[in-house]
C-alpha cells in the first residue's frame, strides 16, 4: 500500500508515470491543481518573477516544474529565475530580485540557502547589488553595462 501511495504522489508532483489502477483524467486535473497550487506559493516568494511574467508565469511555471519534485518554494522560484537568466529570458525586475538573492544568500542549487558571511556584489544591467555584513544596498548606475572594455573609444 505505502508502494502505491508513494508511485502515485510522484506521479501528481514530479512527473512520474502513473501507476496502473488509477485514473488518467482526473489524475491530470489533480496534478494541475497542484502545480497551480505550487506556482501561487513561489510566486508569494519571488512575486517580482511572477509579475515579469505576466499572464505567462503560470504555463512557464508549469512547464519548468512539471518533471521537477520540488526543493520548496523558495528554491524553486530560485532554480527557475537561474534558468531564465541562462536563456536570456529573465524580465528586468525579476534580475534585481534574483540580484539581491545571490547577494544576500548563498545557493548553489542542491543544498539549501545559507546567508552569505563575507561581503558580496552583484549586478544585473544597470542595477549593482552589495551586500555588506548583511545589509543589502540598491545602486541604480547612470549607464547601462553594455560597454566592451577593448572596444576603441568613440570619435566625434
Amino acid at each position: 500500500m505505502a508502494e502505491r501511495q508513494s508511485a502515485l504522489v510522484a506521479a501528481l508532483v514530479a512527473g512520474a508515470p502513473l501507476p496502473p489502477g488509477f485514473d488518467a483524467r482526473l489524475a491530470g486535473v489533480t496534478r494541475a491543481a497542484l502545480l497551480g497550487k505550487r506556482a501561487g506559493e513561489v510566486a508569494r516568494h519571488w512575486p517580482l518573477l511572477a509579475a515579469g511574467l505576466g499572464a505567462r508565469w503560470p504555463g512557464e511555471f508549469a512547464g519548468w516544474a512539471a518533471d521537477r519534485p520540488t526543493a520548496g518554494s523558495i528554491r524553486d522560484g530560485w532554480d527557475l529565475a537561474r534558468r531564465l537568466a541562462a536563456e536570456g529570458g529573465l524580465p528586468a525586475a525579476a534580475a534585481e530580485e534574483l540580484a539581491v538573492r545571490d547577494a544576500a544568500w548563498r545557493y548553489d542549487g542542491r543544498n539549501a540557502p545559507r546567508r552569505r558571511r563575507l561581503p558580496a556584489l552583484r549586478r544585473t544591467g544597470n542595477i549593482l547589488v552589495t551586500q555588506i555584513a548583511g545589509r543589502i544596498r540598491i545602486w541604480v548606475l547612470p549607464f547601462p553595462w553594455k560597454a566592451k572594455i577593448d572596444s576603441p573609444p568613440a570619435t566625434p
